[in-house]
């Protein structure tokens, strides 16, 4: 039973780091090499990230210097930035790339925390999951007869506390990304 209780604290821990590197993604108002994660490039009929192709430097906090280790790549690296959700226009100089980060308007910031809300409630849901997962697991061990009733309650009590305890971390990370992204 100890292995249940470890195995779905494992897949608690999961979901949450999968929630913060999903934030790490949400523009905020500085720069972050982050930012460039999910955008793929196309190198040589492979999509590959810009980050394996590419160095990313933050020399100013609303500046991002993409410095490609093969110049022919890089007007795919600008179209792919241009085809991306970033809403940022690269600017090349043949050698390098650089992205300047608009200041975000008020109203954009309200969206991203929007959008960052939903995001950490997809991780609560996750981790609800989880323990529904264990908790049913439980309860066909129980009726095979594997332990008793009392020892079932005592089980699910303490997979919920590690489900209020992941709980409690998205909602820690989430106060934190929405204080940076509301930071002027």
């Amino acid at each position: 039973m100890r292995e249940l209780v470890t195995g779905t604290e494992e897949l608690m821990k999961k979901a949450v780091e999968h929630l913060r590197k999903d934030l790490s993604t949400v523009r905020t108002g500085r720069a972050t090499p982050a930012l460039l994660e999910r955008i793929t490039v196309d190198y040589y009929g492979t999509p590959t990230p810009v980050n394996q192709v590419a160095t990313i430097n933050v020399p100013e906090p609303r500046l991002l210097v993409i410095q490609p280790w093969d110049k022919s790549v890089i007007s795919n690296i600008e179209r792919a930035i241009m085809k991306s959700d970033l809403g940022v226009n690269p600017v090349s100089d043949g050698s390098v790339i650089r992205l300047a980060l608009p200041q975000l308007t008020q109203e954009r910031r309200q969206e991203l925390v929007r959008l960052v809300r939903k995001k950490a409630e997809e991780g609560r849901v996750a981790v609800r999951n989880i323990r529904r997962d264990a908790n049913d697991e439980l309860k066909a061990r129980q009726k095979e007869g594997g332990f008793s009733e009392d020892e079932l309650k005592r089980m699910q009590g303490e997979v919920q506390k590690l489900t209020d305890k992941y709980i409690k971390e998205i909602d820690h990370v989430l106060s934190a990304k929405e204080k940076e992204i509301m930071e002027v």
